[in-house]
């Protein structure tokens, strides 16, 4: 079957989004699984990168970009961001404190929904910003049940150790204070998706002023009951 549109840019450009799909790439396994030369590979997933459709992880790979996420939310196709708004809302109203929901994407975490603190001091993380996931509770959520290479493979210069992640497996959700960024804390809970996989991390943030230097205290428990609800709204609508 040809695949081709007649129009060979966008074509080719299509042929490295594709290739993205399943993972990070560089530049070499770019130009292997698309099978273009390896200037015009480049040329275009630099143009993608600079239109936000592609993104680059930690070590320089490229990764489909946060831009997807944006059109996604927009065209109102994705299901776990049509569920989880409202009970970001919600939680958000709850605690006093900025919801966000994440998702990992490479080797960093993706902001795809939040609702902001509405006045005072508040940790602002806009939609399609892309953070390390070396740091702070929804990276902990995010990788906490990963396969364990992969796990481990994460652990190379997280602000958190294996013994953490263990924490967050037993107990169900985690805290970070301090960790990405000094003065701020952070409650995120793992949401999932078929077969139990962990697919998205619900997340509260503040200063340490509000949060205290035990944030689980305060909002473990709002924060645990957004993520079950989120993932119940994703198994009913799955049926």
């Amino acid at each position: 079957m040809d695949n081709s549109s007649g129009v060979g840019v966008l074509d080719k450009a299509v042929l490295v989004l594709n290739a993205l799909e399943a993972g990070p790439s560089s530049l070499a396994q770019l130009v292997q699984a698309t099978g273009l030369a390896r200037p015009t590979a480049h040329r275009l997933a630099v143009a993608l990168e600079h239109h936000r459709l592609v993104h680059r992880d930690t070590q320089g790979r490229f990764i489909l970009g946060p831009r997807f996420a944006e059109l996604a939310v927009a065209a109102g196709e994705d299901r776990l961001l049509a569920i989880a708004q409202p009970v970001l809302v919600q939680l958000r109203d709850l605690t006093g404190e900025s919801a966000s929901l994440f998702r990992r994407q490479g080797d960093a975490r993706v902001c795809v929904a939040a609702a902001e603190r509405v006045s005072g001091l508040r940790d602002t993380i806009p939609v399609g910003a892309a953070l390390p996931m070396t740091a702070g509770s929804a990276a902990q959520i995010l990788l906490a049940w990963e396969e364990p290479d992969r796990l481990h493979r994460g652990l190379r210069g997280a602000k958190f150790e294996a013994a953490t992640l263990a924490a967050v497996r037993r107990r169900g959700w985690a805290q970070s204070v301090g960790e990405r960024e000094q003065g701020v804390g952070s409650v995120s809970a793992p949401i999932r998706g078929a077969g139990g996989r962990v697919i998205a991390a619900v997340s509260v943030s503040g200063p340490l002023e509000r949060l205290t230097r035990s944030p689980g205290r305060l909002h473990a428990g709002p924060v645990a009951a957004a993520a079950e609800k989120i993932t119940d709204g994703m198994r009913r609508t799955a049926a």
